[in-house]
């Protein structure tokens, strides 16, 4: 194995890192957007199924060993937890979000070049997750919305004669 492929699993390690860092900030809000990535993930294994597109390391050369046949190229679980990871992180910290962007284009980029993966894999693995964090982030926004605008006091005013 390559720096590339340890690298590529490395890369999930720090999200994890980012993720238990945030914990101790926004809580609930943290576990969610982990269980986005977990949502995320089951989406992308239901599509592999229905897609089946075999892995360019089938039949060219690679510098990572080629995953079993069965286990599908299209979209890259890889890119999938990066992307849903990094906009998980990103909606909870921005700085920690940039740095978890960077982080995920890295890893998404590390499988095409080790070559498990095609340019199109990457690219809809990360859409596919930063887009179900995305809607979970927003949905968690629209209940602390509404949960702040229940919780405001009510004034009363006396009426002017």
């Amino acid at each position: 194995m390559t720096w590339l492929t340890v690298g590529t699993d490395a890369v999930l390690g720090v999200f994890a890192l980012m993720f238990l860092l945030l914990w101790f900030q926004h809580r609930l809000r943290a576990f969610l957007g982990g269980a986005g990535v977990v949502v995320a993930y089951a989406i992308s294994e239901v599509v592999k199924l229905v897609v089946q597109e075999e892995r360019p390391c089938r039949t060219a050369p690679s510098i990572a060993e080629c995953p079993e046949p069965g286990d599908w190229s299209f979209p890259s679980n890889h890119s999938v937890i990066a992307g849903a990871s990094a906009m998980a992180i990103w909606a909870l910290h921005r700085t920690y979000g940039w740095v978890a962007a960077v982080c995920a284009i890295a890893a998404a980029s590390s499988r095409v070049i080790v070559g498990v993966h095609y340019v199109h894999d990457v690219l809809a693995g990360l859409a596919l997750g930063a887009l179900v964090s995305w809607g979970i982030a927003v949905l968690l926004d629209r209940r602390r919305q509404r949960r702040v605008v229940a919780d405001a006091p009510t004034v009363v005013m006396q009426r002017l004669r």
